[in-house]
């Protein structure tokens, strides 16, 4: 795989696209702490993984619309509930990305001399560590339908269960369902029980949701939009997360 830069990178906050705003992200990072497990009789250091932990750091721009909202409006609220998170790196169609739930920390502004201002946010994980998975659309993708998306490989079928997370940016219409289906073949695909998020009726909106991790996903993997009532704009982006190794529990 070729090596790349980190431009045409998005950030995502709860529903609205803050690429535009991002200055640069500091760090997106996090994983299991390390416990310390060595005995007398060892000659180096022994040790575990504990618990899991997530964090993202960015530095922002200032833009602010409020009527409509922008990117200190957003983040000015400092909300005390769970905000979800995904950067992605490019956007193109099983492209990496990282998603988090966590905690808004700070909205601390910085003005430089030569008049810059820019305001440095982090977000410290809830209930997760931070969840690297694959794109299963390019970036933003518009419905102006229910929709089949194009599949991604993954290699091979897998045991260990997944995650997915929602991005809602706008919708115009009575409902949608975003489904992720898996397959054999890339041809013949089918529903992953458990993995539909919540029937969409407004935007903005954002979900984490989360199978068994003894459950089976097959080696091809897409997003599907459905609907009962009609829709004619549902602008969306899904990170996957498909767990290759056992035990990872949440």
């Amino acid at each position: 795989m070729a090596k790349t830069s980190g431009l045409g990178d998005n950030l995502y906050i709860a529903g609205f696209n803050a690429s535009g705003d991002i200055q640069q992200l500091g760090a997106i990072g996090g994983g299991p702490a390390l416990l310390n497990r060595t005995g007398i009789d060892k000659s180096a250091n022994v040790r575990v993984g504990g618990l899991l932990d997530g964090r993202f750091e960015m530095t922002t721009f200032f833009e602010s619309d409020p009527v409509n909202g922008a990117t200190h409006e957003k983040l000015a609220a400092l909300p005390r509930t769970d905000v979800l998170m995904t950067y992605c790196r490019g956007t193109g169609l099983g492209d990496p990305a990282a998603s988090l739930v966590g905690k808004q920390v700070g909205y601390d502004p910085q003005r430089g001399d030569d008049g810059m201002i820019t305001f440095t946010v982090s977000a410290q994980a809830n209930g997760y560590g931070i969840e690297w998975g694959r794109q299963l659309t390019a970036g933003v993708r518009t419905d102006t339908e229910a929709t089949d998306g194009t599949g991604i490989d993954t290699t091979a079928s897998a045991d260990f269960g997944g995650q997915a997370y929602l991005q809602v940016f706008a919708f115009d219409g009575t409902d949608a369902t975003v489904k992720i289906q898996d397959s054999a073949d890339n041809a013949t695909f089918t529903d992953v029980a458990g993995l539909a998020f919540t029937e969409i009726t407004a935007g903005p909106a954002s979900e984490r949701i989360a199978i068994a991790n003894t459950d089976t996903i097959r080696r091809y993997v897409r997003v599907i939009t459905e609907t009962t009532g009609g829709f004619t704009e549902l602008a969306f982006a899904v990170n996957f997360i498909k767990n290759d190794i056992e035990g990872v529990t949440f």
